[in-house]
């Protein structure tokens, strides 16, 4: 390997750890029934908050809170994807490199 192809790899590298930092502390929030549920977290799709509106639970109805908190995390997981592919897509010329997405 030549030294110009050195110096763009390292660059390369430099860039993609930069990206990776920025997912580690950049937040995404997803929401279900209007609100109701707040599923909060980072762009590597690591869960960080969790919010209930207390108006949101009735125990006699347990199976709505559960289906609002899927898919109110699987709201904020698509937008923390779409993040990440935002982030480091371009670094990687469009490749799908295991462990980044």
């Amino acid at each position: 390997m030549d030294r110009r192809m050195m110096q763009q790899l390292q660059q390369m590298q430099t860039r993609l750890m930069k990206a990776q930092e920025e997912l580690s502390t950049t937040e995404v929030e997803g929401t279900a029934g209007g609100g109701a549920v707040k599923v909060v977290m980072n762009g590597h799709r690591e869960l960080r908050g969790l919010t209930i509106a207390p108006e949101a639970v009735d125990p006699d109805d347990v199976e709505t809170l559960q289906e609002m908190i899927i898919a109110a995390f699987n709201d904020a997981s698509k937008k923390a994807q779409d993040l990440s592919e935002s982030k480091l897509g371009g670094l990687t010329g469009g490749l799908n490199v295991p462990g980044l997405f």
